[in-house]
């Protein structure tokens, strides 16, 4: 057997780089890059290792390592999961900020990477610098707090070790169903040892990524379910992205003349419009969805994990009727809501239900699909009016910001976003017209994710233009990856919208009978109370100061001028704008279903007492379906 003496960093970078996935002939390097912050845990070992082999293992230099690990993340989903990022980071807080990211990426089943450095596993001095200590245990570091949030975890504590975990972490970055965070804790002494690893090692290995089809029986059951419907709904997720179903999707529609309603993850699936394309579906959904819902007979979910702002906590489907059809690669997900299961990848199970369908010449009646086009054309005269800005030399509301960049992009813009109110405004108004201009990550909906996300999917499609769409509040938890940005010449654009606070929790929280109570960036008064004059920071001279071009808009006609310019320019640009007043509401329409956030069963404020009421109506219209 034929041996190469190497560290195990130099190993396991090497190995990386011979890594493929294929899928439907498409072949991808599985680890694009590696993403480092260096310290005294890493910086010997994988820092020495990615010098070694620079010409083989592309580097990117980044400024938080939560930040490193939602950008791997954002390469990763434009890459349809087919290709990712590794991050490495030294022992210590570099190895905890790693937590948000991982748990993100293993929520939205996106594939990343993890490569911590751990305490010594020779145990030379105890405790080192950064180590945790743990009186009952001797094997435990800082490193088991990625357990929970990883899909596979392990600790490389001997050298040949490395050779069995690495390949089940590939496994599992390239298995559909499993993929998300993946972690291979390095002590910081094992990644410097020498080990004669086996050539074969090395050896180029393809992964493939499966579509399996559906049980026969299963697939026959789905299709008497929806032969059976009189008002089927489709519920596309995030899965129809993941497998690139969107034209087994829109086939299906086509053919049976269901319509389809889409999650945050799944929105895009289907062009807004496209005829079956009725909008966003539950609590930040449209009217025209989330009725269809509450009237449905049978609902086909395509690659969902039904959240509770799908189901608005299980009040949205309220026909007393209602059965489920789920179709997902995941047979945990495929059994939600008592559901018939069809356990099968989505484009795959798509295009099976579409020819079993058609030999029976299926489709709905035709004053379902006259009631949902009407409704549908009606939401679209809201979503004109909340565009609409009469008056273009005032500030500009959230919406009538939304408005500007729609009119603006065309199919090869890409739009990011998360958290906030701008998802709610978004799900509901925004008109997707490709399969992957709308990147929403609100399964974990993780403030700070989109600055960093633009610069991943930057990465991974350079020729589009790339939109962060930003809140104050989101940009003042994470805005430092504008300097990775500058650094490599990336060109995201950023639309920064100052609203002086937490909008979104600041309208949940009057809602709940929090009266907004700490949700405003404003001086605090004598009552204790933030609701002073807002604070004066300058967030336009903050992205300058980092490097950052800035155009300042404080009307709509400056807006729209400001985008247009931004969407032209080959360097990072950001669009700062001041939405009308400070603390309003974002003036879209109301939320169309309910969504639970428990209210204080006691209270003396008026405000909570009347909260709780409406609360606990909403309450008791909640169903389990079983």
């Amino acid at each position: 057997m034929t041996t190469t003496r190497l560290t195990v960093a130099q190993a396991l970078v090497r190995f990386l780089a011979a890594q493929y996935t294929e899928r439907d002939g498409e072949r991808r390097r599985l680890i694009g890059a590696t993403w480092g912050i260096f310290g005294h845990g890493n910086v010997a070992g994988l820092g020495q290792a990615l010098v070694e082999y620079a010409d083989v293992m592309p580097y990117h230099q980044g400024r938080n390592e939560q930040s490193m690990v939602h950008a791997a993340v954002g390469y990763a989903r434009q890459s349809n999961r087919l290709s990712t990022h590794a991050v490495t980071t030294s022992i210590g807080p570099g190895a905890t900020n790693l937590v948000t990211g991982a748990a993100l990426a293993t929520i939205n089943h996106l594939p990343v990477l993890l490569l911590p450095g751990d305490v010594f596993a020779t145990r030379p001095a105890d405790p080192v610098l950064q180590q945790l200590e743990v009186p009952y245990a001797g094997d435990v570091s800082v490193n088991d707090t990625l357990r929970p949030v990883s899909r596979y975890f392990d600790r490389i504590t001997r050298p040949e070790a490395l050779i069995p975990s690495a390949l089940q972490a590939m496994r599992v970055l390239t298995d559909p169903v499993e993929t998300g965070a993946v972690t291979l804790a390095l002590p910081q002494d094992v990644q410097a040892e020498a080990f004669d690893w086996p050539e074969e090692f090395f050896a180029e290995r393809v992964w493939t990524v499966r579509r399996p089809g559906a049980d026969p029986a299963e697939l026959a059951e789905a299709v008497r379910a929806i032969r059976a419907a009189r008002r089927p709904l489709i519920v596309a997720g995030g899965g129809v992205h993941h497998s690139r179903a969107e034209t087994a999707l829109a086939e299906f529609a086509e053919a049976t003349g269901i319509p389809v309603a889409s999650t945050q993850a799944g929105k895009g699936s289907l062009r807004y419009d496209h005829p079956q394309d009725v909008g966003g579906i539950g609590h930040t959904g449209t009217a025209t969805a989330d009725e269809l819902a509450r009237t449905a007979d049978l609902v086909i979910g395509v690659g969902t994990r039904y959240t509770d702002f799908t189901t608005a906590s299980g009040t949205l489907f309220e026909n007393p009727d209602v059965r489920f059809l789920n179709l997902n690669i995941a047979a945990f997900d495929g059994h939600k809501l008592a559901g018939l299961p069809l356990v099968a990848d989505a484009r795959s199970g798509l295009e099976e239900l579409t020819e079993r369908l058609q030999m029976h010449g299926h489709r709905v009646a035709d004053s379902y699909v006259t009631e949902y086009t009407e409704d549908k054309e009606r939401w679209e005269q809201r979503v004109d009016a909340c565009f609409e800005a009469e008056e273009p030399e005032v500030r500009p509301t959230q919406p009538q910001v939304i408005g500007a960049l729609d009119a603006l992009v065309d199919e090869s813009d890409i739009i990011i976003n998360a958290a906030g109110s701008l998802p709610g405004d978004l799900h509901k108004l925004w008109r997707a017209r490709s399969v992957d201009q709308y990147h929403l990550e609100y399964g974990y909906s993780c403030m700070g994710y989109e600055i960093p996300a633009a610069l991943g999917v930057k990465l991974a499609a350079p020729e589009r233009n790339v939109w962060a769409l930003v809140g104050d509040g989101t940009y003042l938890m994470m805005p430092t990856e504008i300097v990775t940005a500058v650094q490599e010449g990336v060109a995201i654009k950023i639309l920064l919208v100052q609203n002086h606070g937490y909008a979104s929790i600041g309208g949940l929280s009057e809602s709940v009978g929090g009266e907004r109570f700490g949700t405003a960036y404003r001086y605090p008064t004598a009552e204790g109370t933030y609701t002073g004059a807002p604070l004066p920071v300058d967030l336009a001279a903050n992205a300058a100061s980092l490097g950052m071009r800035v155009l300042r808009a404080k009307t709509v006609r400056e807006l729209r001028a400001a985008l247009a310019e931004a969407r032209t320019a080959d360097t990072p640009t950001c669009v700062y704008v001041e939405t009308e007043t400070s603390d309003t509401v974002s003036g879209a329409p109301p939320a169309q279903a309910w969504w639970d956030v428990p209210v204080a069963e006691t209270a003396t404020r008026p405000s909570a007492v009347k909260a709780r009421e409406l609360y606990e109506r909403h309450v008791s219209t909640r169903r389990r379906h079983l």
